[in-house]
């Protein structure tokens, strides 16, 4: 039961780690934050896309030649911030509901001990304790691993799409964009 409850309060943290790490930082569109970034109306926030932009647009001032190169090695930073604890979630999932069971096979063996010695109504709980210490541990490794299995599962889809996020952006950036070079024109003006 220890391990239950310190792999309860560890997957717990480490996901809410993972909310908070793949917050997006602005509801507009990719397009739509590169082409205001480029007149100069600068997002607010610090999620991971508006991070990257940042990132990104500094690294495309410098007019660099293979630009997606340079951009994936600036975003790996991201990359790998939104990825972080993924691999531990789902070991602490599947090892919770793994040590239920085993609680559940040692309930039963103590049960069957019971029946095996006749001390039915023994002091340590005979059969009784047997099939309590069975249970509460099933309920446990299962009160565990089925929440964090959902929230993960939410957690991963997040993810996935602030990949596909980034990749557009970095696909934005590694294009012509129509009108950019006006509108650096009219922002170099303004200053």
């Amino acid at each position: 039961m220890p391990p239950l409850v310190i792999g309860t309060c560890a997957l717990w943290w480490m996901l809410g780690y993972r909310m908070v790490a793949l917050k997006r930082g602005s509801q507009r569109s990719v397009r739509v934050l590169v082409y205001r970034f480029l007149k100069g109306k600068m997002p607010s926030g610090n999620g991971v896309l508006v991070r990257a932009l940042y990132k990104s647009m500094e690294l495309k001032n410098h007019k660099l030649d293979n630009l997606r190169r340079y951009l994936d090695d600036v975003l790996a930073e991201e990359y790998s911030e939104i990825k972080k604890y993924k691999v531990f979630i789902s070991t602490i999932v599947i090892v919770a509901s793994l040590l239920g069971l085993l609680g559940t096979v040692s309930g039963m063996i103590e049960t069957f001990e019971s029946l095996g010695d006749m001390s039915l109504f023994s002091q340590s709980g005979g059969i009784a304790g047997g099939i309590s210490q069975a249970l509460i541990t099933t309920q446990m490794g299962l009160a565990v691993s089925i929440p964090g299995l959902i929230v993960n599962g939410f957690l991963d889809k997040k993810q996935k799409s602030l990949e596909i996020e980034m990749a557009q952006l970095k696909d934005l950036l590694c294009a012509p964009i129509p009108g950019e070079d006006e509108l650096i024109k009219t922002q170099d003006s303004l200053q």
